[in-house]
């Protein structure tokens, strides 16, 4: 079973390119700015001045401003996988307990990076087009963690895991975008209870 949910953690290729310092540089202050300002918000030349690097700098490493933004995604993206697989080893395989602590889990990375919201969410919000890169790094990232899910339920032996884990995403994303309004305190927690109940019917 183990080997089944490190499959699924890494099956889509998150790998991450080696960047030059400059790069390095480049993607920090995007990342920075991109999700405090917004990725439409924020001019090439804003954040070349805040890496002190020249726009031909970040064109060379990147080639564009949209590629940039897909980099931060994924980026952001890669951190919080690498924590989530952390955290998740610590929980017993097999049960309901495990999928349930994907709540305990992302309530934790929320209050410590996630004041903004969830940058896929805020990306998505942004563009029009599903085909676009940027769009389609957040449509990725979500349909990841969905499919996280249903692998989960499948080693909980939930009795539809397909169905369950499209309920609990929507769980789950409500939690994020509540934590990110600031609708009411503790939306993970209220989330994780809405999936026990749900599950102890599964």
């Amino acid at each position: 079973m183990m080997k089944d949910r490190r499959e699924v953690m890494h099956r889509d290729t998150n790998e991450l390119p080696k960047y030059t310092k400059g790069a390095e540089r480049v993607l920090l202050a995007a990342s920075e700015l991109f999700y405090r300002e917004g990725i439409h918000a924020v001019g090439v030349d804003t954040i070349a001045a805040a890496a002190g690097v020249t726009k031909k700098t970040l064109y060379d490493q990147f080639g564009s401003k949209e590629a940039l933004a897909v980099a931060y995604l994924r980026r952001r993206d890669a951190r919080w996988r690498e924590y989530l697989e952390k955290e998740l080893a610590q929980v017993s395989a097999g049960g309901t307990e495990r999928i349930l602590a994907i709540f305990d889990i992302s309530g934790r990375w929320a209050i410590d990076n996630s004041d903004k919201g969830c940058c896929a969410i805020n990306a998505r919000a942004e563009t029009d087009d599903p085909e676009n890169p940027i769009a389609a790094e957040a449509i990725r990232q979500k349909k990841w963690l969905r499919d996280l899910l249903e692998q989960l339920c499948r080693e909980a032996s939930v009795a539809d895991p397909a169905q369950t884990a499209d309920s609990l995403m929507l769980l789950y994303e409500g939690g994020l975008v509540t934590m990110g309004m600031g609708t009411f305190p503790q939306p993970f927690a209220v989330g994780r209870d809405a999936a026990a109940r749900l599950l102890a019917t599964s």
